[in-house]
């Protein structure tokens, strides 16, 4: 499916096509997503066919303004209106508890729901003409990487998908924080581009976090929102995070094997060479993670053996990125660098 420019016009065609129960992707300021009209559970089907998805795993559903989350939620706590005040439009999911009319097709089974307003003029144009909730993950095979331009869904998608709106590369490049409302306590699900210590400002509280927080009593379902499973947003070009002093060893192991070496570096100098394809991202995390997805993507269509990523720091600004690195490969920034196999990932 060729992208197309996404005008006045070309907006309105794809609202009827979502109207109509069909699959539209659209750029959100985070990634292009893979919308369907979320009302409707059988477009909603269309989504998990079209990605190889589970149809136990949740989708967000995108809403155009603030007063559209009471059609989605059926509780809408204090701290949901605060958050949305500060960051809607923006890279911010909030996962409430469901009106009983949402369907289960949406949620995976579960009795919440995850709502965000993107901040993309596209995504909100989308909105405004089609008038309702789109459900919108990532546009791209599950587990896989994410898409950050049009041409990455066509790739990808091709004709599972019946309109790809081309609104230019994606500002943000990683997909949103996800922050759960619907117990006792707020937790963060999933790091994004708005931080913790944002959040935390807003609602004047701590956030339980992933690796501290166990799920409420009444959802114990391991993956309570997207993106948490232990691989996603990966290649399919075995890849590895090392840290930078053990990556002159790691290379020249590779090279002495003959194996073809894909680089994402982001301070360590590496000559390219004919077994070595470098790529530098910035050195500021916000400008590496609008980089990062793009940058795997051209690495994997290489055909190489392994992909190396220099790990980057391991501080809270980078939160957000270390998540997807380390969905994205296979070894932690202290643990030696060890590849994790194609079929392994195939499994997710």
């Amino acid at each position: 499916m060729k992208p197309t420019i996404a005008t006045a016009d070309a907006i309105e065609r794809a609202a009827e096509l979502l109207r109509r129960g069909r699959l539209v992707a659209f750029p959100t300021e985070t990634v292009y997503g893979l919308g369907a009209d979320a009302s409707d559970p059988d477009a909603v089907a269309g989504i998990f066919k079209a990605k190889g998805r589970p149809a136990t795993h949740p989708l967000i559903v995108h809403i155009g303004d603030v007063a559209s989350l009471y059609d989605w939620a059926g509780t809408v706590p204090e701290a949901a209106l605060k958050l949305a005040e500060r960051f809607w439009p923006g890279p911010l999911a909030m996962i409430l508890p469901k009106k009983p009319e949402v369907p289960l097709a949406v949620t995976g089974g579960q009795p919440t729901v995850g709502l965000r307003m993107p901040n993309h003029p596209v995504a909100l144009a989308l909105l405004k003409s089609f008038g309702g909730g789109i459900a919108a993950p990532s546009a791209n095979r599950f587990c896989r990487i994410s898409p950050t331009q049009a041409l990455h869904v066509s790739d990808e998608l091709g004709d599972a998908v019946d309109m790809i709106l081309d609104g230019g590369a994606c500002q943000v490049g990683v997909e949103s924080t996800i922050v759960d409302l619907s117990g006792s306590r707020p937790r963060l699900l999933r790091p994004g581009h708005i931080s913790r210590e944002e959040i935390e400002a807003v609602l004047q509280t701590e956030l339980l976090l992933p690796e501290n927080a166990a799920p409420a009593p009444e959802m114990s379902d391991e993956v309570r929102a997207p993106g948490m499973m232990a691989v996603h947003y990966a290649p399919t070009t075995p890849a590895m995070r090392c840290p930078a002093e053990q990556l002159a060893a790691r290379i020249r192991q590779l090279i002495a094997d003959g194996k073809k070496i894909g680089l994402l570096s982001y301070q360590l100098d590496v000559a390219e060479t004919a077994q070595i394809r470098v790529l530098r991202l910035p050195e500021h995390a916000a400008d590496y993670a609008q980089s990062l997805y793009a940058a795997l993507r051209d690495l994997d269509n290489l055909q190489l053996d392994t992909i190396l990523i220099e790990q980057p720091p391991q501080t809270e600004a980078w939160r957000a990125v270390n998540d997807r690195l380390g969905k994205a490969s296979a070894s932690s920034a202290t643990a030696p660098c060890v590849a994790l196999p194609p079929a392994s990932m195939q499994s997710c």
